[in-house]
């Protein structure tokens, strides 16, 4: 007999309806990440930031769109500061430094495609 091989848990979700908000809770004084969709051509993840945390200032080799499903959030690109609230998108272009900061606690899509 053959054991059956658990799913990976973003796989778990996959037919499923979902509400975006709550597949993370926040976490006090933390950044909170959950991996919706991974494969090898891109990611979906969804974070929860507590109010005042963030990442600081990196680079990603992809373009990513940021997508805020609740909160507020400083999202700066190129130093160039962008304040997004629920519902508000922005694409962060590749090998351009951006960071987030969270307003208010903020939970957040981000959408990367490895091309």
């Amino acid at each position: 007999m053959v054991a059956k091989k658990d799913k990976p848990e973003s796989e778990k979700l996959i037919g499923h309806e979902l509400c975006a908000g709550s597949l993370v809770d926040y976490q006090e004084g933390s950044v909170v990440s959950r991996e919706v969709i991974s494969k090898t051509t891109g990611t979906v993840t969804i974070f929860a930031f507590d109010e005042g945390q963030g990442l600081s200032e990196h680079m990603a080799p992809f373009d990513a769109m940021v997508y805020i499903v609740d909160g507020e959030a400083n999202i700066d690109i190129d130093r160039k500061p962008h304040h997004l609230k629920a519902g508000d998108m922005i694409i962060m272009p590749a090998d351009h430094p951006h960071a987030l900061q969270a307003i208010k606690r903020f939970k957040m899509l981000l959408i990367m495609i490895r091309s």
